[in-house]
């Protein structure tokens, strides 16, 4: 059974095994759980890749514009900038 000892600043290093275990690494969120019998439960925050899909709307793409078309706007802009 992999044991971490406590530092005097409160941390507590999750031993390799038990990291692998959870697929957890550097940043990744655990959860403590307090179970009546006096004893904690530590899961991973994680989720899949797959769970996130769909999460975000897209937005339609407009048509695209032509080299010309932007060129145009932006001397347009420049002169409105310089009459200033």
């Amino acid at each position: 059974m992999p044991t971490s000892r406590i530092t005097s600043k409160g941390q507590v290093t999750i031993p390799k095994k038990i990291r692998e275990f959870l697929n957890v690494g550097v940043y990744d969120t655990i959860e403590f759980t307090l179970l009546e019998n006096g004893k904690v439960l530590l899961t991973s925050d994680q989720h899949s890749a797959k769970a996130l899909f769909g999460m975000l709307k897209h937005k339609k793409q407009s048509k695209p514009i032509s080299v010309d078309v932007m060129n145009a706007a932006i001397e347009e802009r420049y002169r409105e900038r310089s009459s200033r």
